[in-house]
């Protein structure tokens, strides 16, 4: 077991420890972008009100729920649809990074499920047009690209937004855990991101001087 995960049973055992579950649905497809570069799988991620990317899902009790039961209930009022999770979907748990905002410590269960396309077209249309959080919770679903395009487009672009928690580690060992890229391919799209993550940094911050010099004349 991987440092910092943590069994099944050791999680729920956690005395006044809160828990979370969220799950990666994907499938796979024959689409191609620009009808030559093979999509190969489809996966759902979803803008948070905060910004931040992240999987559905959210907070569970397990005292009065299980954890597949929490995590239901989390996706009908995110995606709109009846979507059962089972426990053997379930990849990992382990416990979140500290924040100060809260006293009591956060465990995460973390959940991949594969669907039919259809499916997953399906929870798109419902999640914008009959969840009850959207536009609240979560601003809109978004596909994952796992393709890398010449200058670093797709994948590296994607890997170099800001995620929440754990979900992009979360997504960068789902994608290697049930070989939705090969490794070589992560390397090269992870070496892509850390460059573009440089130029974002330059450009923020070149950003930020020319809003303190208009303030300064305002």
């Amino acid at each position: 077991m991987a440092s910092g995960q943590l069994s099944r049973a050791e999680a729920l055992a956690c005395s006044g420890c809160r828990h979370a579950c969220h799950v990666m649905l994907y499938s796979e497809t024959k689409a191609q972008l620009f009808g030559r570069i093979p999509i190969r799988h489809i996966i759902l991620m979803q803008m948070r009100f905060d910004g931040l990317l992240g999987f559905p899902g959210g907070l569970v009790n397990p005292s009065k729920e299980n954890l597949e039961a929490g995590l239901g209930r989390e996706l009908w009022e995110e995606l709109g649809v009846a979507l059962p999770v089972s426990e053997e979907d379930h990849v990992a748990s382990c416990h979140a990074p500290s924040s100060s905002s809260s006293s009591s410590h956060l465990i995460t269960h973390f959940y991949v499920k594969k669907v039919e396309e259809k499916q997953i077209k399906e929870v798109e249309q419902a999640a914008a047009s009959t969840a009850t959080d959207h536009g609240q919770e979560v601003l809109g679903m978004v596909r994952v690209p796992l393709y890398t395009m010449k200058g670093g487009g797709g994948l590296p672009s994607f890997l170099t937004h800001s995620f929440i928690g754990s979900a992009r580690s979360q997504l960068l060992d789902a994608l290697l855990r049930f070989n939705l890229v090969t490794p070589q391919e992560l390397h090269k799209a992870l070496a892509h991101a850390a460059k573009m993550h440089a130029h974002t940094t330059e450009d923020l911050l070149a950003a930020l001087t020319l809003t303190e010099d208009k303030s300064k004349q305002s």
